[in-house]
């Protein structure tokens, strides 16, 4: 089904500061699936686990694909102390898929590669424009209100912000 369209001009909701986390995973050998298909199937039931759990601190999220070989998670947050503490607690998804993977990884040596940036952007750092989109990004994370609310132009969102 598709994503409904907000009609206009509009800009994400956000208030305050804004975490953005990039996390990708890239399958260097496709026919090496022990190595990557375990890591690649982790990150659903993580993101599921943090959207379900309202106080994780995970605002929304976006996978996109690079190809037959990248795949991405664009995440935002409310604060990187939830980020980092979700990283951490031994009862949740993440800590045990990173030592499975790092295990599999030592084994399959250069088969899959992973990364990740966290990027901590202070409020009147960011603005955003959607023009006759879905929400989408931040807006999606955050919600959507009209961009004449905020300013008409980047730079007077951006001003508008640090006031």
């Amino acid at each position: 089904m598709p994503e409904k369209v907000v009609p206009g001009r509009n800009t994400a909701a956000a208030e305050g500061d804004v975490v953005v986390f990039h996390i990708g995973l890239r399958i260097n050998r496709l026919l090496a699936f022990s190595s990557w298909l375990p890591a690649f199937m982790s990150m659903p039931r993580m993101l599921r686990e943090l959207s379900q759990e309202k106080s994780s601190g995970l605002l929304g999220y976006k996978v996109l694909y690079g190809g037959l070989r990248e795949f991405y998670v664009v995440q935002y947050w409310t604060d990187k102390e939830r980020l980092l503490a979700y990283a951490h607690q031994q009862d949740k998804g993440h800590r045990p898929a990173w030592t499975a993977f790092n295990r599999r990884a030592r084994a399959g040596k250069g088969h899959v590669g992973i990364w990740h940036e966290t990027l901590i952007v202070p409020a009147g750092s960011y603005e955003s424009v959607y023009d006759d989109m879905p929400a989408y990004g931040l807006a999606a994370a955050t919600g959507v209100v009209p961009v004449g609310r905020r300013g008409d132009t980047a730079a007077q969102r951006l001003s508008a912000a640090k006031e």
